[in-house]
């Protein structure tokens, strides 16, 4: 396997994650990767539930980086370690997303669409008195929307995790019903020079297609798209680096020769083998 490099992952730093940082490495170097970026999410503006705090979408940037050094300094003979973050999108919170992506010195920013009109688009409360179609549709436009206006970002996270919630799933889902938005999209971000990632997370959860489709990917290249970074979005160890196998030859299949990784939020190329 040649894709060496996961790009998406999450420790404890995240709400939604209770794994050690150690343990996140340790499994990396287990699998013989080469680069991880942990990605620990930043959700200004997130709503209070009855499991999280609002403030829990909000990652403590300093105590994440102290641990990342120290843990970068131990680890350093055996595997890069990158200071990422994974930005939660909305147009409601731009100045802050902002300020937090200017005001430390990341590797790499994914800018991810978790949100949609102030509601989280895991909870059923945002399908409800909508059709499957009109829910994925108001995604897919807001996505486009916010790229358009936020670009403090290096690759734009799983472009249609809106499939991996919606009721119905993969069945429901055809990404050439929001054809015009997700072109427009891929052609915004190409203009910009960001790039897209491919999200392992839904393979692993049973779907045929990663996020986003495959014939997305494909599309992005066909367009002129070139930067495509790999994230297995783990949020626990067992998860790092899974199916990538699966995702190298997704690659292959629509022609890209190189995936991507970031280091000082410059886009640098591994050949494919």
């Amino acid at each position: 396997m040649s894709i060496l490099a996961d790009y998406h992952m999450h420790s404890y730093h995240s709400a939604d994650s209770n794994a050690k940082m150690t343990d996140m490495i340790e499994s990396a170097i287990s699998k013989g990767l080469k680069k991880i970026a942990f990605t620990e999410h930043m959700d200004h503006g997130f709503p209070e539930s009855e499991k999280y705090k609002a403030s829990d979408w909000e990652v403590n940037v300093d105590s994440y980086l102290y641990e990342l050094l120290c843990l970068r300094e131990k680890y350093r003979d055996k595997i890069d370690i990158i200071f990422g973050l994974e930005i939660g999108m909305q147009k409601s919170v731009f100045k802050e997303n902002a300020i937090t992506a200017k005001e430390h010195e990341f590797d790499f920013v994914i800018g991810s669409i978790h949100m949609v009109n102030g509601i989280d688009t895991y909870l059923p409360e945002f399908f409800e008195g909508k059709t499957p179609k009109q829910a994925m549709q108001e995604y897919f436009k807001t996505q486009l929307e916010n790229i358009r206006q936020f670009q403090n970002f290096d690759v734009l996270g799983h472009m249609d995790y809106i499939v991996r919630t919606v009721p119905g799933g993969e069945s429901v889902y055809n990404w050439k019903d929001y054809g015009d938005y997700i072109e427009e999209t891929l052609k915004t971000l190409i203009e910009n020079e960001k790039g897209i990632e491919l999200n392992t997370s839904a393979l692993r959860k049973g779907f045929s297609n990663p996020n986003p489709h495959k014939e997305i990917i494909k599309l992005y290249k066909d367009l002129g798209g070139e930067i495509i970074t790999i994230g297995s979005d783990a949020h626990k160890p067992e998860d790092v680096g899974s199916n990538f196998d699966i995702a190298e030859q997704i690659l292959k299949d629509c022609g890209y020769k190189y995936y991507t990784y970031f280091e000082n939020r410059v886009a640098m190329y591994s050949k494919l083998n």
